[in-house]
């Protein structure tokens, strides 16, 4: 069988990695001039377990220990390898986030965690303001500067943190793909996708070639709606799919802060996360006072980082660290990332024979890309060998936890979770 991943970014190379392992003919399509080049060189790579549904957490659970055991992961020697900072992560208390259902959660998966009191987390986490300050407000309010009245705590969980280098991720998933046989063609744009009736039977890059396949899958990103309307793909989606801008910005770390755990806190809407080179980086969590910056074409977005946005992510941090020194100018990255409208991701198969996507990561989901692409090459095998998994949805054991994963949890077909915090958040 014959497969075209259209996408080369993390969760393409993983799935090209797993598909090619399991003995199909890989080929792997990118108009960027390299793996990984998109949305994944704009992540911040954190791993951290806290979803709103069992699936989600068990999904990232599992995906923490692929990084953890990444040579045996990849299945072979490289001369650099992306790492894993098990730094683990603190996350703040906010309404939207429950302590009991996501303890719950936690404990039936397996994940360990403590519950910290305010004056727990002051202690375990100096130079950390533990003021409230829900809801969030924009930074040029009066009310953003209101002294808090009340304290808040947070659930830590020891494992968790960063992988540094995410497009060396995507580099080392790509050059395992091709070790087990995919081939990558880069610089290359899908202008058509071929059917006969209503199944693939290929794709037509740069107007001119035509690729036969029988199964196409659709990991593109930002760009994934506009390969879901070649495929005449999305009509039966309960989900809807927007492209979304994002910041992250660095700063250097206060005095004294030595490199520690992720910081995840939805009470001022922002994230935290620490670098092996005494920087932080500070990105947003889409708190409703700031406008969502919604993308109509991908290729049109202005990837310049802009002052207000920097003001608003690095003033809020600097609220929740008084030591910080604000820079006068924004330093960080600019990324596009591809946003469901529950924030949580569609692994798939569609209303087209043959058509497959992973798509909706919303910027959370560079943490499970080891585990996306075993979980397509399972949903893969068992819907071309005849499984109706809108009806019988496939369920992955972990290899590592052994933890069920039901894929059902991820269709294009599924109710909104009205749980999720909505956030990127890495």
């Amino acid at each position: 069988m014959k497969i075209v991943v259209i996408g080369s970014g993390v969760i393409g190379s993983s799935i090209a990695l797993e598909l090619s392992r399991a003995g199909y003919e890989v080929l792997v399509v990118d108009k960027a001039a390299g793996a990984g080049q998109g949305s994944t060189s704009s992540s911040s790579a954190v791993i951290r377990f806290n979803y709103s549904t069992y699936d989600s957490v068990a999904l990232a659970w599992e995906s923490f220990h692929c990084w953890q055991s990444w040579q045996e992961h990849l299945g072979i020697e490289l001369t650099a390898y992306t790492r894993l900072f098990d730094v683990g992560v603190i996350m703040m208390d906010a309404p939207v986030i429950s302590t009991p259902k996501t303890t719950a959660l936690f404990d039936r998966v397996g994940v360990p965690y403590e519950v910290w009191s305010a004056e727990e987390l002051a202690a375990k986490a100096p130079g950390l303001d533990t003021g409230k300050y829900w809801p969030p407000k924009a930074v040029t309010s009066d009310e953003f500067w209101e002294e808090a009245s009340e304290r808040i705590g947070a659930i830590f969980t020891p494992q968790g943190g960063y992988v540094n280098d995410p497009h060396l991720a995507a580099e080392n998933l790509a050059a395992s793909a091709k070790h087990f046989g995919a081939e990558f063609r880069f610089k290359t744009s899908v202008t058509k996708i071929i059917k006969e009736g209503n199944r693939i039977t290929g794709i037509e890059v740069n107007d001119e070639e035509i690729i036969s396949a029988d199964v196409v899958v659709n990991a593109a990103g930002p760009w994934s709606t506009q390969v879901n309307q070649l495929a005449g793909a999305g009509s039966d989606f309960t989900i809807d799919l927007r492209p979304l801008r994002q910041e992250v910005h660095q700063v250097d770390s206060p005095p004294h802060l030595l490199p520690g755990p992720i910081v995840g806190d939805l009470d001022l809407g922002i994230y935290m996360r620490s670098t092996p080179h005494g920087a932080i980086l500070v990105g947003g969590t889409e708190p409703e006072c700031d406008e969502l910056e919604w993308v109509e074409d991908p290729d049109q977005v202005n990837m310049i980082r802009t002052q207000e946005r920097f003001e608003a992510q690095v003033t809020r941090a600097a609220r929740r660290l008084p030591n910080l020194q604000i820079p006068h100018s924004p330093s960080g990255i600019v990324g596009v990332y591809d946003v469901s409208s529950d924030w949580t991701p569609i692994y798939d198969r569609t209303d087209v024979d043959g058509f497959y996507v992973a798509i909706g990561t919303s910027g959370n989901q560079f943490k499970n890309a080891p585990m996306v692409g075993v979980l397509m090459q399972a949903l893969i095998a068992e819907v071309e060998s005849g499984r109706d998994h809108d009806r019988d949805p496939v369920v992955f054991h972990g290899k590592y936890t052994g933890n069920p994963i039901n894929l059902g949890a991820f269709s294009r077909k599924r109710q909104i979770n009205t749980d999720s915090s909505g956030t990127v958040m890495g």
